[in-house]
């Protein structure tokens, strides 16, 4: 993963992706690129076109907070996107210290193993998965690993089966390991995943390229999992505050609904996979 000039990457992948007609800009033909000029974007955000040039390819890499704000309100960003642009500024020129802890601590382990009794993980800022519960190693169980989330989905063939909204899920994951990508820079297994991602998946490169951004907090997934069948399980995340970027995942289902009885069905399965 190229860190050289992210910030420069990003506001070109945004700027590409924003047509002249979504930003009110005249729609004069021919134009030479697909999204806004450089120059659009300048007077959109009140700088010079010179100025914005130069942040584009590097060469200007102490941006204010008021400039980020108004070029990130020319690009349209949400509130994800514009946090992620002054990621990307505010770290240009230095490595971000925050620590990477690479395994899930005792407390969070008994939360995982004892307190929750419905699919539990623990992710890293990779998506690498640091633990999970029975239940998690049963709803996974049609996987042939369960190591990194984004490996799950778009190296394992199982995934374009397992995930019912595959294209869904596959943006969703790559706008999230984009998201960690630049809190947490000095992390080298983010640049290992995104690495082995790129060059064994096309899809995931395609999605990366985007430059989209949104962090995982909550929201449903659709299953088809061969012994319980298909089942949507709402996820909810939770940071874990002794280990930055860190996510403590659970899902859950609605009581008394189809899929909590499949939920169940999948508690039957998980004692049946557990040692004990």
């Amino acid at each position: 993963m190229d860190r050289r000039n992210e910030l420069g990457a990003f506001l070109r992948a945004r700027r590409a992706s924003l047509s002249p007609r979504q930003a009110g800009v005249p729609a004069d033909l021919p134009r030479r690129v697909s999204g806004l000029r450089r120059q659009e974007v300048a007077e959109l955000a009140g700088v010079s076109t010179d100025y914005y040039t130069r942040l584009e390819q590097g060469r200007e890499q102490h941006p204010s907070d008021q400039v980020l704000q108004a070029i990130s309100r020319a690009l349209q960003l949400d509130a994800h996107g514009e946090e992620h642009l002054t990621n990307l500024a505010h770290t240009a020129t230095s490595l971000s210290r925050v620590p990477v802890v690479r395994e899930a601590s005792e407390g969070t382990l008994r939360i995982v193993n004892d307190v929750v009794h419905a699919p539990a993980l623990v992710v890293s800022p990779a998506l690498d998965v640091l633990a999970m519960n029975v239940c998690a190693r049963a709803l996974y169980s049609d996987h042939s690993g369960v190591d990194n989330l984004a490996y799950m989905v778009f190296l394992d063939p199982i995934g374009v089966e397992f995930y019912v909204d595959w294209d869904e899920v596959a943006r969703d994951t790559v706008r999230n390991l984009r998201a960690a990508s630049a809190k947490f820079r000095d992390d080298p297994r983010i640049a290992e995943v995104v690495g082995e991602l790129t060059i064994q998946s096309d899809a995931f490169t395609f999605v990366w390229m985007r430059h989209d951004v949104r962090p995982r907090t909550s929201g449903t997934k659709r299953f088809r999992h061969s012994r319980v069948g298909e089942m949507s399980l709402r996820y909810d995340t939770f940071s874990v505050g002794d280990a930055p970027g860190q996510q403590l995942l659970i899902y859950s289902a609605e009581q008394g609904s189809a899929d909590a009885d499949s939920l169940e069905l999948l508690g039957r399965l998980a004692a049946d996979l557990s040692p004990d």
